[in-house]
């Protein structure tokens, strides 16, 4: 039994499509329940999309992350962001990132420069 397709509208008819397109995956090439799949699929993403946004990344945590994954320490910012002092004001979000450190991150350790160029988060203030 095949029940008829409608927009995803509830969180319901979310954990249905999940649990169809679950049983539909592997559906054979050129098939109806291969059809079906790719009719779910795209609506669960719409709906997800919608509720359940991704948040976009700040440029201080891609940069903490980065420095993370390649070991790096603020000593091996210095290069790329500047003194000391101004590696420290960047990282605790005292200071905004400049052209030419935007620049550097994304050339150096690869950051996406469409990450380094949204506005960070303010630090809280005392």
């Amino acid at each position: 039994m095949t029940v008829e397709l409608k927009p995803i509208r509830t969180e319901a008819d979310h954990q249905w499509a999940l649990a169809e397109v679950e049983r539909l995956w592997g559906a054979r090439s050129g098939t109806s329940d291969e059809d079906r799949l790719d009719i779910l699929a795209t609506s669960i993403e719409v709906y997800e999309a919608e509720h359940f946004p991704i948040d976009p990344h700040d440029p201080i945590e891609a940069i903490r992350f980065r420095m993370d994954q390649q070991g790096l320490t603020r000593k091996d910012l210095e290069p790329m962001i500047g003194t000391r002092t101004r590696v420290a004001e960047v990282l605790n979000r005292k200071r905004g990132l400049s052209i030419d450190m935007i620049r550097r991150p994304h050339d150096e350790p690869g950051i996406p420069a469409e990450i380094l160029i949204r506005p960070s988060r303010v630090a809280a203030r005392s």
